[in-house]
């Protein structure tokens, strides 16, 4: 089920965006009086899911989720359609009506998506207010990837700061790391502040190694529920239990237990744990998998979490401002794909799924359909023939020059564009295929 409701999420995500996208192009071509052929959520090579004309438009659903598309008479587009541009340019049609139209046609679906996350924000913030874990409320520490233990942090350390950022969440470190080249760790080491200088090429380090969790927090393994017909279940362990100890060998942090667990598989160990102020040791059989059936309490469980509740009128301030910023990240990212160790993480659809949660969960959902709508609007002004801001492109060059571009020129630059974009999909599935296998 956890895969099948990724693939649920992600589609009803995409089908949200791609009507959005489309019906801003749509509202437009019509408030200026333009004619719209069809109007289809997701492609339809060869055959339609379902279809249906109403006035002069055709409308439908598609079999292959990659997209949708408006079709604008009198506009060369994916479609390839030349048969119209032969004749002679009707009132109706695309190519007929004055520049600042067409620029807003053009722009109509970029402009919704951006709107679109904005209030979608703005909604989460009003509904479920913005909760987090402050960096400083995570008490016993973090837990490093190898690339900062080289570096000489230590797990337990409390990262106060890179460089001048202060960090304020898990994510800061990174994101600063990778977007403002900051390589100075301000570290808390048992109440002693240190410096810590990370390797220049640090950044590239975190790329090419597909690092995802630089840190983590540090805690102590505290029983939160027995996984049924497994080994603890059998051996007696209960919830709230603290697990000390394997085989005499310390393991008073979550992270060390599941290591340590590991390399007993199919033996039988001792396990000291602590119930009720009392120490024990339990004997147990490890499974073959490495595990003996317990999860852990959560975070919420061990630190203390911080909300921002917000009212009605203060929610769209605040999803504006939200929006504004994830845009901001995600354009400063943009630079990080034109790398070596960076192109090697763009991904397609399946990286795009995978981000959706195994459960079904609200939130998560409309935030990344939040982000994914902010991501559209940007892809898609890109001055690259065939998106928007291809057509964006022309018709400012248009607006400057008072020369309009050829047909036959827009007709090449469109098939360079979709080669292009073809090219793009190709390279982004085969990243998806390698990094699966």
């Amino acid at each position: 089920m956890g895969v099948f409701t990724q693939v649920v999420g992600l589609i009803s995500s995409l089908a949200i965006l791609i009507l959005l996208h489309e019906g801003g192009h749509f509202l437009f071509a019509k408030i200026f009086k333009t004619k719209v052929e069809k109007f289809y959520l997701f492609f339809n090579p060869w055959f339609s899911l379902f279809k249906f004309k109403k006035g002069e438009t055709e409308y439908g659903i598609g079999w292959l989720p990659l997209g949708g598309y408006c079709k604008i008479a009198g506009m060369i587009d994916e479609s390839m359609d030349k048969e119209q541009l032969k004749k002679e340019p009707q009132p109706w049609e695309f190519r007929s009506k004055p520049t600042y139209q067409r620029l807003l046609i053009m722009l109509g679906g970029v402009i919704v998506n951006f709107i679109v996350a904005l209030l979608i924000y703005a909604m989460i913030l009003y509904s479920w207010g913005e909760t987090y874990i402050p960096a400083q409320n995570y008490k016993y520490g973090f837990v490093c990837d190898s690339v900062l233990l080289d570096a000489g942090v230590q797990n337990g350390d409390k990262i106060l700061m890179v460089d001048t950022f202060m960090i304020e969440e898990l994510r800061d470190l990174p994101i600063h790391i990778l977007l403002d080249d900051a390589r100075n760790l301000k570290i808390d080491r048992d109440g002693k502040i240190i410096n810590i200088p990370l390797p220049g090429d640090f950044d590239k380090i975190l790329l090419a190694e597909r690092i995802t969790d630089l840190i983590i927090p540090r805690m102590p393994y505290i029983l939160d529920s027995i996984v049924p017909d497994m080994p603890a279940e059998s051996a007696g362990f209960q919830k709230n239990d603290r697990l000390l100890a394997i085989n005499g060998q310390p393991t008073e942090w979550a992270h060390e237990f599941a290591e340590s667990i590991r390399e007993y598989k199919g033996e039988e160990v001792r396990v000291l744990i602590e119930r009720n102020s009392k120490k024990m040791e339990v004997p147990v059989t490890v499974s073959e998998d490495g595990i003996i059936g317990v999860f852990n309490k959560g975070l919420l469980d061990f630190f203390e979490a911080k909300t921002v509740e917000y009212g009605f009128f203060e929610s769209f301030p605040a999803g504006i401002s939200m929006g504004v910023e994830r845009l901001t990240e995600y354009v400063r990212q943009f630079k990080i794909m034109f790398s070596k160790e960076g192109s090697r993480h763009v991904g397609s659809f399946v990286t795009i799924g995978s981000l959706f949660p195994k459960s079904w969960d609200w939130l998560r959902f409309w935030n990344l359909t939040a982000f994914l709508s902010i991501m559209l609007a940007f892809l898609n002004v890109l001055p690259i023939p065939a998106l928007d801001g291809g057509h964006v492109m022309f018709v400012l060059y248009e607006m400057v020059t008072r020369r309009k571009p050829g047909d036959k020129f827009l007709e090449y630059a469109q098939v360079a564009g979709m080669i292009i974009i073809l090219g793009l999909v190709v390279f982004s599935l085969q990243n998806d295929i390698r990094n699966l296998f």
